[in-house]
């Protein structure tokens, strides 16, 4: 992981792609010429992309089953460990919460300060990366073939969305879903 160029941080990379439309787009400039300003090592390699807080936080999940929290210069702020490896990219939400899925079948609400908020349980490993609505409903996909809406406190919204025929392994492509009540 590469320390980010000025501007980039004013600008948040809150959720996987950057924004709600997944654009990958922003309007910050990069460096002319990139070189690398720190890494960041992890026990185990890191598959999660990062996303980026408000405040500079670099949040990261690696397959060593920690979500990582990064300060600016490339030293650990926090990690908070889950109880499976972390390949889901983090989003955060509007209040600062991050939220992080795991192999270990969890959705987990974090705090900024590294706490566990909440954990919600699916029925399968959680590789896909969760994505926030405006209403601030988290969307996750499970191995175990739903999409589930759940509330910024932690609880299901609504029933659970069943996906057709096929696993669900990325939030933002699956495409066909019924409403289960």
């Amino acid at each position: 992981m590469c320390g980010s160029a000025p501007g980039a941080i004013s600008s948040g990379w809150t959720t996987f792609r950057h924004d709600a439309q997944h654009s990958g787009c922003t309007a910050a400039v990069g460096p002319s010429i990139p070189n690398i300003q720190w890494t960041f090592a992890t026990k185990s390699s890191v598959i999660s992309s990062p996303a980026l807080g408000a405040n500079g936080t670099i949040y990261c999940g690696s397959n060593d089953d920690n979500l990582y929290a990064v300060n600016p210069d490339g030293s650990l702020h926090w990690k908070y460990a889950a109880g499976g490896t972390v390949q889901s990219s983090p989003a955060i939400g509007a209040d600062s919460t991050i939220y992080v899925a795991s192999v270990d079948y969890h959705l987990y609400a974090i705090n900024p300060d590294g706490s566990l908020r909440w954990a919600f349980l699916t029925g399968k490993p959680i590789v896909s990366s969760p994505v926030i609505a405006v209403d601030g409903t988290i969307y996750i996909g499970s191995e175990d073939g739903n999409l589930y809406a759940v509330k910024p406190d932690g609880s299901q919204k609504m029933g659970l969305f069943h996906r057709l025929h096929h696993r669900c392994f990325s939030s933002a492509r699956c495409r066909r879903y019924h409403l289960c009540q």
